[in-house]
């Protein structure tokens, strides 16, 4: 039987967390979702059930982690074996979105390199754009970028929670923090600026459709990796005494501040230059590139080199803890060494990497319900595996723990003060499954890929049929 690791410090969990929250999810794909869905429209939204639902949810996970001392899986099937498709499911999901989530760490990295190496220098756009196409269609320069990040998650995570992501996690989070406030700084000198501002602040809910509603549930899960297992795992590891209360919020508060950050360096920058806000997936690596190509100068690259250093910053650490939850479920489930569980890991993701990399380029005619492999593995993660996680935690903690052990681990047995305690409890009972399930079912409607859809909550029912012996 492994020992069970611990946190070394409560500092220590506080960053390793909001590291896990705040990544590709904050500066990658915050500023498209929001340019995507009206601005400020969509931020209010995204705000809205980050603090009734996220805050919620995130306080569920590690309370339902550190009460049974396990695992995702573990953490269910202590109570009922059940329960045990709920915690396979997250670690599935986890295990999935590191499939696509290292071919984008991969493009951080190489963008600090191409930053230096003269990316910068042109204000072209198009130019630009067509530098990362062809570095994302080629078969082999994203994936060796790929495998360099990849490699890095595997060096913090076999080193362990508290030598390894820990340790990790102290460094990387303020050097993050330091970055992207810089940027942000810098971004509001730029002449026109103030409309970025506008935008990003200012409510356009015209542009609101049921499916921004399920992109900011899935933004907020996504980006506090809540409804993948990864806070179950990270407060398995939490001694007794930790106030898992202040510590969700301060995790939560961290995670907007970082994606507001990210939104600050980017959307005064696209107005003061007259760029493209709904740039999608392409925003950060080709639009962002292009405002510090206008800057010009030492400067443009100075500042284009630090942010594609925050970004990779920013993926590492959320990286690890979706690599930490699979690793931790073959330690605790089948009883493998550390080494031997994420040499495992690492070598199942590098290969589903690999074929959502092709799929951008060689094998982009190859689809799956009509969609290429990198695209079939973010839908089906974000879309339908993340809510339906988060709806199966708040359905296992609300209806099927104890009301008195769930205040029991909230309240440190009696020892702290939790005032909202039944006012938390009735919005996890009855309000945030509901309004989950609304979400699901109005993007389920609104979603192009219906068959996608339909697939995903297969794969749901198949678990919940097999876990038992998983």
């Amino acid at each position: 039987m492994n020992k069970r690791e611990n946190w070394g410090s409560r500092l220590g969990f506080l960053l390793a967390a909001a590291g896990s929250a705040v990544g590709l999810g904050n500066i990658w794909r915050f500023p498209y979702m929001t340019g995507e869905n009206g601005g400020g429209a969509f931020l209010i939204i995204y705000l809205v059930f980050v603090i009734l639902i996220g805050v919620s949810v995130m306080v569920c996970e590690l309370a339902v982690g550190r009460r049974s001392g396990l695992a995702t899986v573990g953490a269910y099937k202590s109570k009922s074996r059940s329960w045990t498709f709920a915690g396979v499911l997250g670690v599935l999901c986890g295990l999935l979105i590191m499939g696509f989530y290292p071919v984008i760490g991969g493009w951080s990295l190489a963008y600090i390199f191409k930053s230096i190496s003269g990316l910068v220098t042109s204000v072209d756009a198009n130019a630009i754009g067509a530098t990362f196409d062809a570095f994302i269609t080629s078969p082999i320069q994203p994936l060796i970028w790929t495998g360099i990040f990849l490699s890095l998650n595997a060096f913090v995570v076999v080193k362990g929670v508290s030598k390894g992501i820990e340790k990790a996690s102290k460094i990387l989070m303020p050097m993050l923090l330091i970055l992207l406030t810089a940027i942000a700084i810098y971004g509001f000198t730029l002449p026109g600026a103030s409309e970025g501002l506008s935008f990003l602040f200012k409510p356009d809910f015209s542009a609101v459709t049921g499916e921004t509603y399920i992109a900011a549930l899935g933004q907020a899960f996504f980006s506090l990796s809540i409804g993948m297992g990864c806070m179950i795992t990270y407060g398995s590891y939490l001694k007794k005494d930790e106030n898992l209360v202040s510590s969700a919020g301060m995790i939560v508060s961290l995670d907007v501040i970082c994606a507001l950050l990210a939104g600050l360096a980017i959307f005064p920058a696209l107005f003061a230059f007259g760029l493209d806000i709904d740039a999608g997936p392409g925003l950060v690596f080709v639009v962002v590139p292009t405002i510090f190509a206008n800057i010009g100068g030492i400067v443009g690259i100075i500042l284009a080199v630090l942010f594609f250093i925050a970004l990779s910053v920013a993926a590492l650490t959320s990286s690890v803890s979706l690599l930490e939850g699979v690793v931790a479920y073959l330690i605790d489930e089948k009883s493998f060494v550390r080494k031997n569980a994420v040499t495992l890991s690492v070598v199942i993701m590098l290969g589903l990497s690999i074929v959502a990399s092709l799929s951008m380029g060689v094998m982009s005619d190859i689809t799956l319900f009509g969609v290429g492999a990198f695209d079939f593995l973010d839908i089906l993660t974000d879309k339908i595996f993340l809510a339906v996680g988060g709806l199966l935690l708040v359905i296992f903690a609300g209806w099927h723990l104890k009301k008195e052990d769930l205040k029991d681990e909230l309240t440190n047995g009696g020892s702290i003060r939790f005032g909202l305690f039944d006012v938390w409890y009735f919005l996890i009972k009855y309000i945030i499954p509901v309004a989950i399930a609304i979400v699901v079912i109005t993007g389920a409607i609104s979603i192009e890929q219906t068959s996608l859809m339909v697939f995903g909550l297969g794969v749901v029912l198949v678990l919940g049929i097999f876990s038992k012996k998983l």
